[in-house]
């Protein structure tokens, strides 16, 4: 049986057309801007907003606490970041690698975590506004024995308070 009443193609007409305005979207009112996830989640002043910024991380060479040009622009961002937040405090964490002993790597990491801080403190930054820890070998980002995981545990560490 065919339909060929001239109510029924009318009827499928009008209800293509809602389908279709149902599936279409409008941007009215958003600034073009498509509804559903936000594209940005993260808190300003937050731990995930200064490693999106400024970067969270600087690295240092094998038994070195000296700090490295790529480590400079870090931390000379991390000072601009925590300008434009001036009730944040950092913690800045001194890691090592796996190799030499437990003690001899708590004070290696204090020495990096003292350079990364004396540094923020040369770009302006409030002494009081930055704490030092060390974990030494304690607590590795990357797991493994190769130079690949060693050199992402050698690193200072800023964490938001």
């Amino acid at each position: 049986m065919r339909f060929t009443h001239p109510g029924y193609k009318i009827a499928s007409l009008v209800a293509a057309l809602f389908i279709v305005a149902a599936c279409s979207s409008s941007s009215e009112g958003t600034g073009g801007a498509t509804t559903g996830a936000s594209t940005s989640s993260i808190v300003p002043g937050s731990q995930e907003d200064l490693a999106a910024t400024a970067g969270d991380s600087v690295f240092f060479d094998f038994d070195k606490y000296n700090l490295k040009p790529e480590g400079q622009k870090t931390l000379q961002a991390q000072a601009a970041w925590l300008a434009k937040y001036p009730s944040v405090t950092l913690t800045i964490e001194g890691h090592c690698d796996e190799r030499g002993t437990r003690e001899y790597n708590i004070a290696l990491g204090e020495r990096r975590a003292n350079s990364a801080r004396a540094y923020l403190i040369s770009l302006g930054v409030d002494a009081n506004r930055l704490q030092v820890i060390s974990y030494g070998k304690d607590r590795p980002f990357a797991v493994g024995s190769d130079e690949t995981a060693w050199a992402q545990n050698r690193r200072g560490f800023s964490r938001v308070n």
